[in-house]
């Protein structure tokens, strides 16, 4: 058109639209297609051709039947051998419902090649479902839907067959293009379904092959009555329905049924070439989300078995932990963390970082976390029991390289004292109610598995209420950031005053910022809060070296059962405190101490000089008196063992008070 919007030329797709005599349009004022209020987006667009620049607007045209459509009008400026010559008009108008059909290479194009690859990184089968769903309605038919074998989407396994040998399948997603919800309800998406024998349904699965069928009046009718859906008679009266198997590895997985209304060309030979292009290439895309799926959830089933899904801790504990994979491609990892209660009112805090990422270090991380609560069981100190991972680090080294970091600290709730050791691991921080945070001066140790060095421990002793957070270093380091800024960070989060603070809250607190780094390493973090049992709720007494030890243990155990409130307790405790204190004396000699604790129940214990562990003894006479004194503690008792201490051991047992 002329710098006025006169047409000067046309194409014949133009002809064919625009006027009902190809001969009118020439010299015909382009505005006098424009319906409606439009003038001034037209004029819009000729001043944009007088200044050389591209413009688009949307203007309703009138087509040559009559009919208005709203239609994307773009110029672009043009200079050309005529000298009137000022702009080309491309005109876009939407393809009449009834011709949506008709042109197979426009169906390929918008299908195979437009579309379809931009799904090819999607590795959620829903999400796929969904995608595949969108591509298909409206640009191959009015109506959709994706099934799948139940089988696939749930398990690893292979194709499952219902009782009766028909194929399970459950329906992933559901297109249509005409609003009406009644589509969702008759095909409901996630539902799980047989078809009978003898449709066209079974006949797909069984053969692999594309299945063509019109559904007249009667046959619609006939699929509702069976389903017992009435809106099927209405939704798929006299469509045209076309099965397209979706085969991978010369198995059927399941098949897209694609249905066109009465008011659109039914399905054809070229359809059915262009379907099956389309499910061939979309079973790829497919069974990739579905291996994908398979293996994140294998993977992520590992991780979190292997993570604990409680943490334990004397009454006067409090823990809260958080765990972050390194990224969303790469959910697992080798980080680690536990809590656990030990005896005598005594909790041991670990967080281990394994090098690596995915399967492998996970695998190597349940080794450890088994390990560290075998060892937790023996009651090991934090440096014996590093150097015992280290030994079972060095052992798995033999096959595979492997090496970790580990932080162990044991914390006694009634002294106040805790103990911790470090292999190669960031320091603990802790947190004082009224003072700035520190980091705990742990003498360092080589990392797990790397080489031989002393694992040394050091201990300290903790104000009540304070809180102690260990971490792995993904909290505080990242490729954009040197860990001692992260530990400024972390130090300033949990900064004067934040020991009063809720133990989530600081946990959010440290991870704000983390989530938006692709590149991080694998987080996990423990936070305690230290507190102490009080004072009048554990006493301890030394008894005399001679047989009037027992009678003694006795009375001071039902005194103080009184004194708790307690006394349903105290023919029970008097009984156990009998047998440990007279198995001192004979075993171990010297002057054994009593000590009890009341936390959630009661806690017994006698110390004693001795380091020889106490033995059940099988078999014995059962008028024996002698050997019988553990078989009633491990009958009265919750539980009991031995733990070792500085000075020898500790007998101790657990009774659970009625109503604890």
């Amino acid at each position: 058109m002329d710098s006025t919007g006169k047409i000067l030329q046309f194409d014949r797709n133009a002809a064919a639209v625009l006027a009902a005599n190809p001969d009118d349009l020439c010299g015909t004022p382009f505005g006098d297609l424009i319906v409606g209020n439009c003038d001034l987006a037209f004029q819009g667009l000729l001043k944009s051709v007088a200044g050389g620049r591209e413009s688009s607007a949307m203007l309703a045209i009138e087509t040559r039947d009559g009919a208005t459509h709203d239609a994307v009008v773009t110029v672009h400026p043009m200079k050309g051998g005529e000298p009137d010559l000022a702009a080309l008009a491309m005109i876009r108008v939407p393809v009449p419902l009834a011709d949506r059909y008709v042109d197979p290479a426009v169906i390929r194009r918008a299908l195979l090649e437009d579309l379809l690859p931009r799904l090819g990184d999607t590795l959620d089968l829903d999400q796929l479902a969904r995608g595949l769903m969108d591509i298909v309605v409206p640009h191959f038919c009015n109506a959709a839907g994706l099934l799948l074998l139940d089988s696939l989407v749930d398990t690893d396994e292979g194709p499952v067959h219902s009782p009766d040998g028909s194929h399970l399948l459950r329906r992933m997603a559901v297109g249509f293009d005409d609003a009406d919800q009644a589509w969702d309800a008759a095909f409901p998406t996630g539902e799980v379904l047989t078809y009978p024998a003898d449709t066209p349904y079974v006949q797909c699965m069984e053969t692999g092959e594309p299945v063509l069928a019109r559904l007249a009046d009667d046959g619609a009718s006939r699929i509702a009555e069976a389903w017992h859906r009435p809106p099927v008679a209405e939704l798929l009266k006299g469509a045209s329905m076309l099965l397209l198997p979706i085969v991978s590895d010369g198995a059927v997985l399941g098949f897209f049924v694609c249905t066109r209304n009465v008011a659109h060309r039914p399905f054809d030979a070229y359809d059915i070439d262009i379907g099956m292009e389309f499910a061939s290439r979309a079973a790829r895309f497919i069974e990739s989300a579905r291996r994908y799926g398979r293996e994140r959830a294998t993977a992520l089933t590992l991780q979190r078995s292997m993570l604990p899904t409680g943490l334990s801790a004397p009454a006067p504990v409090e823990v809260h932990h958080r765990y972050l994979p390194g990224s969303r491609l790469i959910e697992v990892g080798g980080d680690w963390y536990e809590s656990i209660a030990l005896p005598g009112a005594r909790v041991a805090l670990v967080v281990g970082d394994v090098a690596g990422h995915g399967v492998r270090a996970a695998v190597t991380m349940g080794r450890l976390r088994t390990a560290i609560h075998t060892l937790a069981g023996l009651d090991l100190p934090p440096a014996e029991a590093l150097e015992r991972l280290d030994l079972l680090m060095r052992t798995l080294g033999e096959r595979e390289p492997h090496f970790a970091t580990c932080a162990y600290v044991v914390y006694d709730a009634i002294t106040g004292r805790c103990e911790a050791a470090s292999a190669g691991h960031l320091p603990p921080l802790l947190v004082p109610p009224d003072a700035d945070a520190t980091l705990l001066d742990v003498p360092p140790a080589p990392p797990l598995g790397v080489g031989e060095g002393p694992v040394v421990s050091r201990e300290f002793t903790i104000d009540d209420g304070a809180l102690l957070v260990l971490y792995t270093d993904g909290l505080v380091e990242n490729r954009g950031r040197d860990i001692d800024d992260g530990l400024a960070r972390l130090r300033r989060t949990f900064g004067r005053g934040a020991a009063g603070r809720p133990l989530a809250e600081l946990c959010q607190a440290s991870l704000d910022g983390v989530y938006d780094d692709q590149h991080r390493d694998d987080i996990a973090m423990l936070v305690a809060r230290l507190g102490r049992i009080p004072a009048d709720h554990h006493v301890s007494w030394e008894l005399p070296g001679d047989p009037a030890a027992a009678r003694r243990a006795r009375g001071l155990v039902r005194d103080r059962l009184e004194q708790w409130k307690m006394a349903e307790l105290s023919d029970s405790a008097e009984l156990v405190a009998s047998e440990l204190v007279t198995n001192a004396l004979r075993h171990a000699g010297g002057r054994p101490t009593l000590r009890l604790i009341r936390e959630n129940g009661l806690v017994l214990e006698v110390f004693d000089g001795a380091d020889g562990r106490p033995r059940v003894r099988r078999g014995e006479d059962m008028f024996t008196e002698s050997g019988r004194g553990l078989h009633v503690v491990g009958r009265l008792a919750r539980r009991w063992g031995v733990r070792r201490t500085p000075a020898g051991k500790a007998v101790w047992c657990e009774l659970e008070a009625p109503g604890w």
